[in-house]
């Protein structure tokens, strides 16, 4: 069992870590502030490799392993969790077609999605399809060489600016196996969107919903076969849950940076407020709180690049433990900092606004507890 990392991991976690530093984190409470999907940034990370961490090098990917892709997220996550979170979700959308489209497919969108010339969208959550994902009701009826869609999705980061979603559409009878995932390009006649969400956090990246009213879809952008979309969409998740924890991981050790900073600067009782046990305490419980979630995250990222029969119920596992660990960090640097904490001139309200959807999206922490508990008794 090894704990460190490659020259090779080291590296790239640095060139994320300088990107973050000198073209994140100076913008980013103007993103938040003003709800401006940074266009040209994520261009940019793109140019590093970080818009198809684990597409093949063929079509333009890094092909790097789940373990990179979480060393990536954390330290983009540390300037904007916000933006890094977008980044995944469009990694998670480039790597669906990578793993499960034809070599037409993969060579017809891909090169696009990696430069970031195109950006993606994943399409699963519907108005009454959220935790029981396999009830969803967005239907799409062969006629001829096309699809007819009709249906609704909800809460689609880029929905209404992305130009490819990746939508998972019954084609069959209910219940997982009618689920099938079609890829459906912007200006699709019948393809409409919902008013732009207005959000507690994530205000970098547009949310509205993607409607279909008689949307028709080529056959031809059918990904996998018909009843696949089921398990390309769970297949997907297992991964999302790991980069969404890493964001979690990253944007909590920013938090826990600027309280070590903080404490130690902030005088009270005529000495720092570091200087108390009790902050020490509290300090060191964040710290190893997160070493412990950083390390469920890394295992399980290996559980999912080994393709071990667990490799769901750790991913489930280290969701759960690294969102609820790190919101709590966060309100903990909150607490910290007391009143200027919660005030807009320090960065720490904005990753607490950003950190407390973690708990939610990827499938709740409820549902991980599903998953791991049937695992557990089954």
């Amino acid at each position: 069992m090894d704990f460190g990392l490659t020259p090779d991991q080291e590296a790239f976690r640095q060139a994320a870590r300088d990107f973050a530093l000198g073209e994140m984190a100076p913008h980013a409470a103007h993103w938040d502030e003003d709800g401006i999907f940074p266009e040209e940034t994520l261009r940019s990370a793109a140019e590093l490799g970080f818009a198809g961490i684990y597409v093949r090098e063929d079509v333009g990917g890094s092909a790097l392993s789940r373990l990179d892709a979480a060393l990536i997220f954390e330290e983009l996550a540390c300037a904007c969790p916000s933006t890094a979170a977008y980044i995944s979700i469009h990694n998670m959308a480039a790597w669906m077609i990578d793993s499960f489209g034809t070599e037409e497919q993969r060579r017809r969108f891909l090169p696009d999605l990696c430069a970031m010339r195109k950006f993606a969208s994943y399409c699963l959550t519907e108005p009454n399809a959220g935790s029981d994902a396999a009830s969803l009701r967005t239907k799409a009826e062969r006629d001829g060489d096309h699809y007819v869609l009709n249906g609704t999705k909800a809460f689609i980061s880029g929905g209404g600016r992305s130009d490819l979603y990746v939508v998972m559409v019954r084609t069959g009878g209910p219940g997982p196996k009618g689920i099938s995932c079609l890829v459906v390009e912007a200006g699709t006649k019948g393809l409409s969107f919902g008013k732009q969400e207005k959000k507690l956090g994530w205000k970098s990246q547009p949310t509205a919903s993607v409607i279909f009213e008689d949307c028709r879809v080529p056959v031809a952008n059918l990904i996998g076969a018909e009843g696949d979309g089921f398990k390309i969409a769970m297949k997907g998740l297992d991964g999302g849950r790991i980069n969404i924890g890493a964001c979690s991981l990253g944007g909590a050790r920013a938090c826990l940076e600027h309280a070590i900073d903080y404490t130690g600067q902030r005088q009270q009782f005529g000495q720092p407020i570091s200087a108390f046990q009790a902050t020490q305490f509290k300090l060191a419980d964040m710290a190893t709180e997160l070493e412990a979630a950083r390390l469920m995250i890394h295992r399980a990222a290996q559980s999912l690049d080994n393709k071990s029969p667990q490799a769901t119920v750790h991913c489930a596992m280290a969701k759960r433990l690294a969102t609820d660990v790190g919101f709590a960090v966060t309100d903990a640097a909150l607490q910290l900092h007391g009143g200027y904490g919660y005030i807009k001139e320090y960065p720490i309200e904005r990753y607490f606004r950003d950190l407390r959807v973690h708990q939610i999206l990827e499938g709740s922490n409820e549902i991980m507890r599903v998953i791991i508990g049937r695992a557990l008794t089954t």
